[in-house]
């Protein structure tokens, strides 16, 4: 057997990977849906000014972007855009959601629409920072 160590990936060696893992996992999740939806605020000139990137795979929401422009924070477009994605997440048959934030990003706003914190992975990336783990149940059981 001989090993290769490569510093500089290329989208092939990616993708090769990416290949062999789906090839592995496919007989357990290839019949779920996957998909990924955004819902976006516009200004009145018809200017993004926030946006959110989820993916729906089965019964989960996985929360992947959420942006506000920062001149609008406070002001209701986060959770406006959340209580949209949740809502098409449950049309679309998604039961939970996912969402992982760094310590300087935006845990305290998850928290306050009903997400809870399963996980925190401290000093990463670096020191003095976290990664939070949210998850919130859509439906009830």
């Amino acid at each position: 057997m001989e090993y290769q160590v490569v510093t500089n990936l290329s989208e092939q060696d990616i993708q090769d990977v990416r290949a062999g893992l789906r090839a592995f996992n496919d007989p357990f999740v290839e019949h779920l849906n996957e998909t990924q939806v955004g819902v976006f605020a516009l200004d009145e000139n018809g200017v993004r000014v926030g946006g959110i990137i989820s993916r729906l795979w089965g019964n989960w929401m996985h929360i992947l972007y959420l942006w506000v422009d920062p001149s609008l924070n406070g002001k209701g477009v986060g959770s406006d855009l959340m209580q949209k994605m949740e809502a098409l997440a449950i049309e679309q048959g998604c039961k939970s959601a996912m969402v992982d934030t760094f310590s300087f990003q935006a845990k305290p706003f998850y928290e306050k629409i009903g997400y809870q914190n399963r996980m925190t992975l401290d000093d990463f990336p670096g020191d003095e920072q976290a990664l939070h783990f949210l998850t919130k149940l859509l439906v009830d059981a």
